[in-house]
């Protein structure tokens, strides 16, 4: 009899030997495409408290650099009242956010642009103090996935970029 450990790791085995067939490589494995990025893009975004924690955020991701790459970001959030009483109150908001990217090269040339949007909601039934640091803990979750999903169409677009020296 076949002990389940002993299945889990032919399992694990034949998986690995799937993925290795088809070409799967990690993106930030030694030969990924996300290590064409790293620390080469330099990111420019607006100057707002949005604006900076998208910077941040990518900057985490990308590693902060001078070049050879430009990625300009533009970021939009609007609010909309998502949850409401009978009495008419306000009990829940929806954050939407839009972000647009544009990746440069040195000689200014566009390589790849695009668009992400995503939402978050808060709660607004708290007190006066529960409720902005609410409004900021879900600008802060906004525009960490916004630049996350920035970062993964990038690595989606990482192949036309030549190899890092």
């Amino acid at each position: 009899m076949w002990s389940s450990e002993r299945r889990r790791l032919l399992a694990g085995l034949v998986l690995g030997l799937v993925l290795a067939a088809c070409g799967f490589a990690p993106a930030y494995g030694p030969t990924g495409g996300a290590m064409a990025l790293q620390e080469r893009i330099r990111v420019e975004a607006p100057d707002n408290r949005n604006g900076y924690l998208l910077r941040r955020r990518l900057e985490d991701r990308l590693g902060r650099a001078s070049g050879p790459y430009r990625l300009e970001v533009t970021i939009r959030a609007e609010e909309q009242d998502f949850g409401t009483t009978s009495a008419g109150f306000t009990t829940r908001f929806r954050l939407v956010g839009t972000a647009g990217y544009r990746l440069r090269d040195a000689t200014g040339t566009v390589i790849d642009a695009g668009q992400v949007e995503e939402f978050v909601g808060y709660s607004a039934t708290g007190s006066i103090v529960s409720t902005p640091a609410a409004q900021a803990d879900a600008q802060e979750r906004l525009t960490t996935i916004l630049a996350d999903r920035i970062v993964e169409e990038l690595i989606f677009m990482s192949d036309r970029l030549p190899p890092a020296t």
